[in-house]
């Protein structure tokens, strides 16, 4: 189902030795975190979605380490090495020269998008805040903006969905890490024509002046401007302060996440997952083996 603000009353939870007792807890937890594809004419604030889950949960009752948070993590599936490293363990000290290793307030966006494939799932554990304030999460259902700009400017959606976007990732020294080729910022499956994934994050844009025809770089622009107003609005924005003991996980092919600015020192530790590896996983703990066969 599509999240906004309102699903502060309620976020979706599990608790941690639920998730590490059984595949029936990573069952329950898979089920929260994934989404059924919707299409562009019927997004997935219709009836026929009402399968879809949430693209994120919290997990309760996480031992405040590194190493418990690593071992919820592989429940899932293998932590996805990237020029970040495997499992993260870090603080705002610029020890790898990205915006999320500062202290500054990040603006909703999804993770590598200069990879081919972006990660599935990301998860953040908050270990510690000392002497100072700030550094609220920010969620926001990339799926239920992508449904309010297809009925309030279908124009733009279709700009969003046709237009490629050059990225790259470098900021640290021999790294220049770019996709095989540009990526529009909605995706969409190739047989089906359903949106599954979003890919948009300002900082990782790289120089757009390969356009087709001389009105599609104002046709994009005025449409990123409409997708950001979307975003923008308190009814999109989820906020809410992590704390330690309470990760965080979510798909970041739907969700995207910031953050408030924040003084003292933060440690959080965390990872991703592949989007196969973890498709996988909900499928084998959701259903039989011979059930998923049987569809193949």
């Amino acid at each position: 189902m599509p999240f906004s603000n309102k699903i502060a009353y309620n976020p979706p939870t599990v608790h941690y030795r639920d998730v590490m007792a059984s595949d029936g807890g990573v069952c329950d937890w898979t089920k929260k975190i994934v989404h059924s594809r919707c299409s562009y004419q019927h997004l997935e604030l219709t009836n026929s979605n009402k399968k879809a889950r949430y693209g994120f949960c919290y997990v309760e009752g996480c031992p405040i380490t590194p190493q418990a948070t690593q071992k919820l993590l592989e429940r899932i599936a293998f932590i996805r090495h990237t020029h970040y490293g495997g499992f993260w363990d870090f603080t705002s000290d610029l020890s790898s020269k990205d915006t999320a290793y500062t202290s500054l307030a990040l603006n909703a966006h999804t993770d590598t998008t200069y990879f081919s494939e972006p990660a599935g799932l990301q998860m953040f554990h908050l270990l510690s805040h000392e002497e100072g304030v700030g550094g609220a999460s920010l969620l926001i259902d990339g799926f239920r903006a992508a449904s309010i700009l297809s009925v309030e400017d279908p124009h733009a959606y279709r700009t969003l969905m046709d237009v490629k976007v050059p990225t790259h990732a470098s900021g640290n020294e021999g790294i220049s890490i770019q996709p095989y080729a540009p990526f529009p910022v909605l995706n969409h499956h190739p047989v089906t024509g359903l949106l599954t994934q979003v890919r948009w994050n300002n900082d990782d844009r790289a120089t757009m002046d390969q356009w087709r025809y001389f009105e599609e770089s104002e046709d994009w622009y005025e449409a990123a401007r409409k997708w950001t107003d979307v975003l923008q609005r308190e009814t999109s924005q989820y906020w809410e302060q992590l704390r330690p003991g309470k990760p965080l996980i979510f798909d970041n092919w739907r969700v995207l996440h910031g953050r408030s600015a924040f003084t003292g020192k933060r440690r959080l530790c965390g990872g991703y997952i592949s989007r196969d590896d973890f498709v996988s996983r909900y499928r084998m703990t959701n259903s039989t083996r011979e059930e998923v066969l049987r569809e193949l």
